[in-house]
């Protein structure tokens, strides 16, 4: 497992290579705010926020969630950040973010710096891309990561060796424009990947009993920690896989742990052992 979970206490795991390029873009421009979109328990609005902080920044985070609705830990840790939080509700959200992304690429003098949400996009691919460069992966056969826009699969494809198969466990159900949105951010359209759609349960941010008990026994086992949106899918995708000999006899296997935690804090106390 490529623990990238143990990159950075805030920025955590894909997080940290999937803004790199579009803040080093941002700065670049001369823009003195950075805006992206995300849900009240949203690991890259936490994570942008803590990275414009960093670097000087404004951020704004356009929330999918009304008004009127508690402010989650995770929001709270984005204002601590200094994020500016504006709510547009559910109803509309993805027609709210296309007006508003849309407003920007017409406005090139803006000074403020869209990013889209989860950070897709050619940028984040590039980023993530450089995730395998960190150190050598090249003797693994077949590489599996979970999959929300999929951003950092497209970079996973891209920065591949040509013997590797990519494997994506997407957490959306029904996402049918998925691996088109992808392919529109890889560049060698020759390489082998796929997607493995039956491991959702049930779809974004979806649980049941058997995931959480999954969860509890593997950080009871190997102290590894995740979460119940991407990580605890793709570890018990895994789990199963392996159970019922998807994986070729002698095959290497690499699962990228995204990190990013925030999701398990919609959770009631103690669900969790970790």
């Amino acid at each position: 497992m490529l623990r990238l979970d143990q990159l950075h206490p805030i920025v955590s795991g894909n997080k940290w290579y999937k803004l790199r390029y579009y803040i080093e873009e941002a700065l670049h421009s001369g823009c003195n705010t950075i805006a992206s979109f995300g849900g009240p328990y949203s690991n890259h609005l936490v994570a942008l926020a803590f990275t414009a902080q960093e670097n000087k920044l404004k951020s704004i985070g356009y929330v999918r969630a009304n008004p009127n609705e508690p402010i989650t830990p995770s929001l709270q840790e984005a204002l601590a950040y200094g994020m500016q939080l504006e709510f547009i509700g559910r109803t509309h959200f993805q027609e709210t973010k296309k007006e508003l992304l849309l407003k920007i690429k017409n406005n090139p003098s803006s000074d403020t710096y869209f990013i889209d949400e989860g950070g897709y996009g050619a940028l984040g691919a590039k980023g993530a891309a450089t995730i395998l460069s960190a150190q050598d992966t090249s003797s693994f056969d077949t590489i599996l990561c979970a999959v929300g826009t999929g951003t950092m699969l497209a970079g996973i494809i891209n920065g591949a060796a040509p013997h590797q198969e990519i494997i994506g466990i997407p957490i959306l159900k029904n996402e049918n424009t998925l691996a088109e949105e992808i392919n529109s951010l890889v560049i060698h359209k020759q390489k082998s990947w796929t997607l493995l759609h039956q491991f959702h349960q049930g779809g974004y941010a979806k649980i049941n009993p058997a995931l959480i008990q999954f969860m509890n026994e593997l950080w009871t086992l190997e102290k590894i920690p995740t979460d119940i949106v991407y990580t605890g899918k793709l570890l018990f995708a895994v789990n199963e896989l392996t159970q019922t000999h998807y994986f070729k006899p002698g095959s290497k296997v690499l699962i990228i742990h995204s990190g990013g935690l925030q999701g398990n804090r919609s959770l009631p106390k103690e669900s969790l052992l970790f």
